[in-house]
């Protein structure tokens, strides 16, 4: 069976390579996770107004927002393992910086560098999919995407016991330390992968969409403070609009864009980081809404009177729902697709959200509510990238599903835009302490369902995969082996074989394919028996692009009718290279 761009993987990967990717995934949510329980105490311990205070959180959103598509695009043209040993490094660096301070402007520095890590998600990913066999990597996919949301429900009760009984700086010192194993277990056990996408690195694209986010980011997350009619924030809304379109415009010409916005419109991508976004703000709602119910004082009337350790304990079972969701999440998809699977995960996110608005009288019945909620979370959040990888070339699947996390992440920061703006305009005034109201938690979870709604009708305008046939001699594992077996089935593009000057097949050779703009348009790597095979997006003329280790460099001109089916065409590289 021939190598193609989607589903083959260009090395075979160690067992160690998953755990350790997902560790690095888990860090990263430790990062993100571990300020929570002394958010209400950073102006005290950082000795500056509450406003200003929230910058800290601000800043490393803004710059894992700017990070996670640039370092995604980075990862195909320079090495995914290269990137993601980069972005933990930075996040070490940062971690450090904020361990060794209580100035407010060292502290947004350190929180900044921390911001950096977010990247590693996509680009564990994107490993995974260059080097797993296709049975495993649905699974892998699962557990990876779903480690933001294990790595949470861990840290808070972990992080809650450290704030409680030591130096809230021990929060940092143990991000750094947890960095560095990352570190090392992934130069130890994640081998790089040999793809590598063709082009350069778009620098100006790179600070145009830095600035569109930061514009729009920006607003999202101060508006309540700012007011959300004031001059500064309709402003940055404007500007973050005129930026992205410029921005857009730009991407549309360049010959190596940081962002593909031809394959971004195609719907199974377009409809999917859309989905992606409503899973962002359903995710968000639940670790805003139930810590606070956990911890307001019983006298309140509706408060549940917990420590701050116990209710991260509460709450620790929607991360871990999340991470055994993964294996149940391969099953399904297995059988039915990620897009079925997406929306059996968004049912369960509703159900979750519609029995939690009666299920808020006791400690238990929020954690009921967490495992229903981590359940649905999981499946959804499993699908997503898989329904990326599903629809984009190989070589730019770090791009793809840094972008697609980006969405994940403008998700959050809308949710906890509109969920803290709904709890400060229904809180009840206590000696001049805003108390949250349990009417305020009861809309958040309404809004939560919502949320939910939209991303179901999201869901439904994804293109239907269709089944793969009953005659076939393999049987499919994963929906990755079904894509595979139809794609050989009804196949519109270039087959045949690469063979070196003696006419004797040449594995692992790489297979480009070239469009007559002179940009790649899809790659591949040969198999044991020399055989490729590459889809064609469109009819037209093409250039195909052969290399491998040995052997001297092949470029082949070809055409395609664009009619459903192959055209064949053997590669023959020269002699031995110079180089060889």
């Amino acid at each position: 069976m021939t190598d193609t761009t989607t589903d083959q993987p260009t090395r075979r990967a160690g067992g160690a390579v998953v755990p350790v990717l997902a560790f690095a995934g888990i860090v990263v949510a430790v990062m993100q996770t571990l300020l929570v329980p002394v958010i209400k105490d950073l102006p005290q311990l950082l000795d500056t107004a509450p406003s200003d205070a929230t910058w800290v959180l601000t800043s490393t959103l803004l710059s894992g927002a700017v990070a996670t598509p640039i370092m995604g695009r980075l990862g195909d043209l320079y090495g995914k393992r290269r990137m993601l040993v980069l972005s933990l490094a930075v996040m070490v660096v940062g971690a450090l910086v904020s361990a060794l301070t209580s100035q407010l402007l060292t502290m947004i520095v350190g929180r900044t560098l921390q911001g950096f890590a977010m990247g590693a998600i996509p680009l564990g990913i994107g490993l995974m999919r260059d080097m797993l066999p296709r049975e495993r990597l649905g699974s892998a996919m699962a557990l990876m995407s779903s480690s933001i949301g294990v790595g949470g429900g861990l840290a808070l009760p972990a992080a809650a016991l450290v704030a409680q009984h030591m130096d809230w700086h021990a929060l940092f010192y143990g991000a750094a330390g947890l960095g560095v194993l990352a570190i090392l277990l992934t130069l130890l056990a994640v081998p790089e992968s040999p793809m590598r996408a063709e082009g350069s690195f778009d620098l100006l694209g790179a600070l145009g969409l830095s600035t569109g986010l930061v514009l729009l980011l920006l607003p999202i997350t101060k508006g309540s403070d700012w007011g959300w009619s004031s001059g500064t924030t309709l402003g940055l809304f404007a500007a973050s609009v005129v930026v992205l379109l410029l921005w857009g415009l730009f991407e549309l010409r360049v010959q190596a864009p940081l962002v593909d916005l031809r394959t971004t419109a195609r719907p199974a991508v377009l409809f999917t980081n859309l989905a992606s976004i409503m899973v962002g703000v359903a995710f968000y709602v639940v670790s805003l809404v139930l810590p606070q119910l956990l911890q307001l004082p019983a006298a309140t009337g509706y408060g549940l009177g917990r420590s701050m350790v116990v209710a991260g304990l509460c709450v620790a079972p929607l991360g871990l729902t999340m991470m055994f969701t993964a294996p149940v999440y391969a099953r399904l998809s297995a059988r039915y697709g990620p897009k079925v699977t997406l929306i059996i995960g968004l049912l369960i996110i509703a159900v979750g959200y519609g029995g939690g608005l009666g299920l808020m009288d006791a400690a238990w019945q929020t954690i009921v509510t967490s495992v229903i909620l981590g359940a649905g979370i999981g499946l959804a959040y499993s699908s997503l990238p898989a329904l990326i990888v599903g629809a984009v070339p190989a070589s730019e699947t770090g791009a793809a599903n840094g972008l697609n996390t980006l969405m994940r992440s403008i998700g959050t920061s809308v949710s906890s835009a509109v969920i803290g703006m709904v709890l400060a305009n229904t809180a009840n005034d206590v000696g001049g302490v805003a108390i949250p109201t349990m009417h305020g938690f009861r809309v958040s979870f309404l809004i939560a369902t919502a949320a939910v709604a939209v991303g179901l009708l999201l869901a439904l305008f994804l293109p239907k995969a269709a089944r793969p046939a009953q005659h076939t001699q393999l049987r499919a594992s994963s929906e990755e082996d079904a894509a595979l077996e139809r794609a050989e089935e009804a196949l519109r593009g270039f087959r045949g074989r690469v063979l070196g000057a003696d006419g004797a097949p040449v594995a692992r050779a790489k297979v480009t394919l070239i469009d007559r703009r002179g940009r790649q348009a899809g790659a591949t790597v040969s198999g044991e028996d020399g055989g490729y095979t590459l889809a064609v997006p469109s009819q037209g003329a093409y250039v195909l692009a052969a290399r491998a280790s040995g052997h001297g460099p092949l470029a082949s001109s070809a055409s395609h009718s664009g009619e459903e089916r192959a055209v064949d065409l053997d590669l023959s590289l020269p002699g031995e290279s110079v180089s060889a």
